[in-house]
């Protein structure tokens, strides 16, 4: 896991002075896109430049122009951060998902690495495909059929959007050993056994 090795970041950001042509081409671009300079999962992102702006962009709409309400969105954020050990993802998104209209209790369950008993249907259904995609590298049919159902055929293609792209970030991360931002959400507790 994550939390189990050396905490030393690989993948510090880079000094302005240090960055080549393109990556500080690829972060002023990002930085005019998002309002922000190069943050979390795009600071070791960053040494792929090109990767890193169709990271961004893929994100973007992902949190913002996908077919599915935020909340559901940003408890997929959270289902991929747990399943990834990842607590930057976590401390990034639990607030945006407890605002969003998520129950407390939901992300605290789901941070424990329990099954949330006060989930919303599709919340739940989120859940199921969410897990069942990660541990089981598929979707059943009756899964697919209830997210069909309830999130159309850009919805399910979008939950799996967010599923791999948090993947991504989290790998990205858990490699680079991405410092968590201080002040940040409370932390994403190891999982024990």
């Amino acid at each position: 896991m994550a939390g189990e090795q050396d905490s030393t970041e690989r993948m510090p950001e880079i000094p302005a002075d240090r960055l080549t042509p393109a990556q500080a081409a690829a972060a002023a671009a990002f930085e005019a896109e998002r309002g922000v300079p190069v943050f979390g999962p795009f600071v070791p992102l960053l040494r792929s430049p090109e990767l890193m702006l169709c990271a961004s962009r893929m994100g973007l709409y992902l949190r913002y122009g996908s077919a599915l309400p935020l909340r559901i969105s940003e408890f997929t954020i959270l289902i991929v951060a747990r399943a990834w050990s990842q607590p930057v993802e976590w401390a990034i998104h639990q607030p945006i998902a407890l605002k969003a209209g998520l129950a407390p209790e939901t992300a605290q369950a789901l941070a424990e690495g329990r099954r949330p008993a006060t989930m919303r249907a599709d919340e739940a259904l989120a859940y199921d495909f969410s897990t069942e995609l990660t541990h089981n590298r598929a979707v059943s049919d009756a899964t697919y059929a209830a997210a069909l159902a309830r999130f159309g055929e850009q919805g399910v293609i979008d939950l799996t959007g967010i599923n791999g792209y948090y993947a991504l970030l989290a790998m990205t991360m858990n490699v680079a050993r991405t410092s968590v931002p201080e002040g940040s959400a409370p932390p994403l507790p190891p999982l024990v056994g």
